[in-house]
């Protein structure tokens, strides 16, 4: 087996709020994540495609594929916008590095069709980052990820 990762960035603003907390407790539980007109994160996404390389080729899958999958599905999707409110795949979602994370999986899974989705790492900072991983529930819809935190917060 062969796990294959590419990297990518990309740029966002978001703002953590849960529309059934109150004011104050909203500004309690998520601090100045919680500012009104939001704050943005440079991402730095990773993310691996496990295979065995095709006796052809020598790849797991081709390279240029998966860059186009990745500029479609998230960079252009994501990059320079306001997460909480241009990207409907987080409507009703706080855009938390982990969910962001979870969408991107579920964006990203149904597209790989050489090799399998292994693992989303997503960078919000360059200390804090979370992995998300499926659960080879063979749904295909990625309605199994799971999500790891590490880094700082």
């Amino acid at each position: 087996m062969v796990y294959l990762t590419r990297k990518i960035e990309f740029s966002a603003s978001h703002l953590y709020h849960n529309p059934a907390f109150s004011a104050e407790e909203n500004r309690r539980v998520f601090g100045k994540c919680n500012n009104p007109h939001g704050h943005g994160h440079n991402y730095v996404l990773e993310v691996t495609v496990a295979g065995e390389p095709d006796p052809a080729t020598g790849m797991v899958l081709d390279l240029k594929e998966l860059k186009e999958i990745l500029q479609r599905e998230v960079t252009d999707r994501m990059d320079h916008r306001f997460l909480n409110y241009e990207v409907p795949e987080l409507a009703g979602q706080i855009p938390t590095c982990e969910n962001i994370a979870t969408v991107i999986w579920r964006l990203l899974e149904p597209k790989i069709t050489r090799g399998r989705l292994n693992r989303v790492r997503l960078y919000e900072t360059p200390d804090l980052f979370v992995d998300c991983y499926g659960e080879g529930n063979g749904s295909g819809n990625g309605a199994g990820a799971r999500v790891r935190s590490g880094g700082a917060q």
